[in-house]
């Protein structure tokens, strides 16, 4: 009988002991870096574990403006103090008269400190470059003079430039075949997701110290300083931007208070985004909660366009030869053939239609020019690049057909085509109504074609990627959109057109004529269909270039989802105006 019970105890050991065995193989060998199912990597917990670290940059890329500022980050000099100062006699009182801060505060900051510190943090002491160098010399262990890179709380263009977020999943989604980290910080919205693996960290640089169970030293007193081997990251995404222009605009539109909107401002010789504003404004304690979140680049977002359209509608009109400057259309009608009861326009020609908004006209040539052909006012739209997505795209370095703008909305015209072959709902389309769609991008590069002559280009949002030594990478180039262009004689006849809009005394633009830069341009009040209470909301647009006789910008103007009798955009845009005219005759 005992026999079998030393058997049984015997195999029990065994097969105890095979467990054990597997579990510390599956620990030590198996899943070192992918550990339970919460994946935890082992390898890196174990190095967490024994020593304390300092991080002095992440190691992901960063973005810069036109100039090559920063944009997202900055690199501060600080005081960096491990926590073993408070056991040791250390030369305190040099480091107080270098720095300028009290011995008590030194000391004070080493005793509460429970990892390393930026001395003075939230706010850390800024030392200067010879402060930086008298601390280094002492040579003191654990007394570090660094330059330590910080985010910024308050990006400029922040939709546009994006968020990042730690998310271990989309990590192993996004990059299946990369060793890389469960904390690393991956791009979600804007050019942060869609500059991405160009951005991601080859390692952070830090300075480390090794302690034992307790938190004492393990290899004596040493701090070393790690960095990734590639000298050449992180890498610098150069936007287009440029960061004095994007902060007036910013301003501009918060004095303004527009809720919902914003604007968009091209360069037009270079088609390039200089400045991008997006309301309201990302809420950093919950940035994806879907109506507060403001994570949203409303400025690449399809919104109903209103009459700005009627831009598309007045092109098609000059090459099937509509615009007959004798033919008189009654403006005191809706398009519907009723008296019109908000304006009285009388009888106008197509040039004062277009200049002062006419409904009526640009709804019976709509209608017109579908019985000529169904597709004609999508491909003028085509044709203007209000559809099929503007933002720059191309075949570079290692990605096939990479996209600047992956979140960026593709404009339309028609869902259907039995909207396409309804005649009330083409009377619509020809104002900018029914299913008509356009981001502000689009409608913006819609201008800067125009003010070139008709030649319609991608537009960047950024030049090129740069290494660390700020060499170039890769550029992004000047590429033309593909299609067809608007004709030479089509688009100056559209440049006097939107000129007119500014110049006709009562034109919709002419709140523009005493600015100090020529404005060219179209207004837009597109009704939404939805409600607050009983008050139907519109989106108001102006959408313009300037100046008239030497192009240089182009801007538009958006407040999205206001009451008919408020929310205007007009003092918007012409102080944006305002402002590049001073910023222009000071830089220059």
């Amino acid at each position: 009988m005992w026999r079998k019970r030393a058997v049984f105890i015997l195999a029990a050991c065994i097969v105890l002991l095979s467990v054990l065995l597997g579990r510390l193989a599956q620990i030590q060998l198996l899943q070192t870096e992918n550990f339970t199912e919460n994946g935890i990597n082992l390898l890196e917990a174990s190095v967490q574990q024994r020593s304390q670290e300092m991080i002095l940059d992440t190691g992901r890329g960063n973005f810069v403006d036109r100039h090559g500022d920063p944009l997202t980050h900055t690199y501060k000099p600080v005081l960096i103090l491990f926590p073993f100062l408070a056991n040791m006699d250390w030369n305190v009182k040099q480091v107080s008269d270098i720095t300028g801060a009290s011995e008590y505060a030194l000391r004070y900051a080493v005793e509460q400190a429970k990892e390393p510190i930026a001395f003075g943090s939230p706010k850390p002491l800024e030392l200067t470059s010879v402060q930086m160098q008298q601390i280094n010399e002492l040579q003191i262990p654990g007394v570090f003079a660094v330059d330590k890179k910080y985010h910024l709380l308050d990006n400029p263009a922040e939709q546009l430039i994006g968020i990042t977020s730690m998310n271990k999943e989309v990590v192993q989604q996004r990059y299946p075949d990369k060793q890389l980290s469960e904390d690393t910080m991956v791009g979600v919205t804007g050019m942060e997701k869609s500059f991405d693996e160009f951005l991601l960290p080859e390692g952070n640089s830090k300075l480390v110290y090794h302690v034992d169970a307790i938190g004492g030293p393990l290899f004596g007193i040493d701090v070393k300083y790690v960095e990734p081997a590639n000298p050449y990251y992180p890498v610098n995404i150069r936007t287009t931007l440029d960061h004095d222009i994007q902060a007036i605009a910013e301003e501009v539109t918060d004095k303004h208070e527009i809720q919902r909107g914003g604007l968009v401002l091209i360069d037009i010789e270079t088609n390039s985004v200089l400045a991008s504003v997006s309301r309201p404004s990302i809420n950093k304690s919950n940035p994806f909660e879907e109506e507060t979140g403001g994570t949203e680049n409303l400025m690449v977002k399809q919104q109903i366009m209103g009459s700005v359209f009627k831009t598309v509608v007045a092109a098609a009109a000059i090459d099937y030869q509509l615009a007959d400057s004798s033919r008189l259309f009654d403006c005191s009608k809706t398009i519907t053939g009723e008296p019109d009861m908000n304006y009285d326009h009388g009888m106008l020609n197509f040039n004062d239609s277009f200049a002062r908004s006419c409904n009526i006209t640009f709804a019976t040539l709509a209608k017109e020019l579908k019985e000529i052909d169904p597709h004609i006012l999508e491909e003028y739209a085509e044709k203007l690049s209000l559809t099929g997505g503007v933002g720059w795209h191309g075949d570079i370095y290692h990605f096939e057909d990479f996209h600047q703008l992956q979140d960026e909305d593709e404009g339309r015209v028609f869902l259907s085509d039995d909207a396409r072959k309804d005649s009330n709902f083409v009377g619509l389309t020809g104002i900018g109504q029914h299913e008509v769609r356009a981001t502000p991008l689009a409608v913006a590069n819609m201008m800067a074609a125009i003010a070139r002559g008709g030649k319609k280009e991608m537009v960047r949002v950024a030049s090129g990627v740069e290494y660390k030594n700020h060499t170039s990478l890769l550029e992004f180039k000047e590429k033309p959109i593909a299609g067809d262009n608007l004709s030479p004689y089509t688009a100056i006849n559209m440049q006097k057109l939107l000129r007119e809009v500014v110049l006709d005394e009562e034109g919709t633009g002419r709140w523009f004529q005493n600015l100090p830069y020529a404005v060219a341009g179209k207004s837009g009040t597109a009704q939404t269909g939805a409600m607050s209470g009983e008050v139907e909301l519109h989106n108001k647009w102006f959408a313009g270039y300037f100046p008239y006789d030497q192009p240089k910008y182009a801007l538009v103007t958006v407040n999205l989802d206001v009451p008919a009798d408020s929310g205007g955009v007009n003092p918007l845009f012409a102080e944006m105006v305002e402002k590049l005219y001073e910023y222009d005759q000071e830089s220059s």
